[in-house]
C-alpha cells in the first residue's frame, strides 16, 4: 500500500491547512461529488460548498468544511486551493450557528437593501460547517 500515495496540499488565502501524503482524497466538485486514488487521471475541477474527505498513509480519515475554490490531480499530486477549509475539530460550532441565524434572518426580512444571493451563500457554508462537525442544525 506504501507505493500508492498521492501528495495533497489544500491551501487557503491565509494558510496552509493540509500538506502530506494520503492514500485516498473526496471532494464536492461542483458537477458532482468524486475521489481521487493513485494514479487519477490528470483533473481540474471547480468546487462548491461541501466536504472534503481525507485518509492518510496511516489510515487516519479528516474531514474539512469547505467553502468552494479549485482542485488540481496531476501525476499523483492534488492541489486544493480552497476559499476556506476547516477539519472537523476546528470547526467553531456557535459562531457557525450564529451565522447561520444571521443569515435566516436576512433571507426572512426580503428588504431590497439585502443581497439575498450572499445570505443564501453564508446560510449554506454554515449549515455544512454545522454538519461537519457533527451539529444538528
Amino acid at each position: 500500500m506504501a507505493d500508492k500515495i498521492l501528495e495533497l496540499e489544500i491551501v487557503t488565502p491565509r494558510r496552509v491547512v493540509f500538506k502530506g501524503e494520503v492514500t485516498s482524497f473526496s471532494a464536492p466538485g461542483v458537477v458532482g461529488g468524486f475521489q481521487v486514488l493513485y494514479n487519477h487521471a490528470p483533473l481540474l475541477s471547480s468546487l462548491k460548498i461541501g466536504e472534503v474527505k481525507i485518509k492518510e498513509v496511516s489510515g487516519n480519515e479528516f474531514h474539512y468544511a469547505i467553502s468552494g475554490g479549485f482542485v488540481e490531480v496531476r501525476e499523483n499530486h492534488i492541489l486544493l486551493l480552497a476559499e476556506t477549509a476547516e477539519r472537523t475539530d476546528e470547526i467553531d460550532a456557535e459562531r457557525a450557528k450564529a451565522s447561520r441565524d444571521r443569515a435566516q434572518k436576512r433571507m426572512v426580512k426580503k428588504k431590497p437593501d439585502i443581497d439575498f444571493e450572499r445570505a443564501r451563500l453564508a446560510l449554506y457554508r454554515a449549515l455544512n460547517r454545522l454538519k461537519i462537525a457533527g451539529v444538528n442544525s
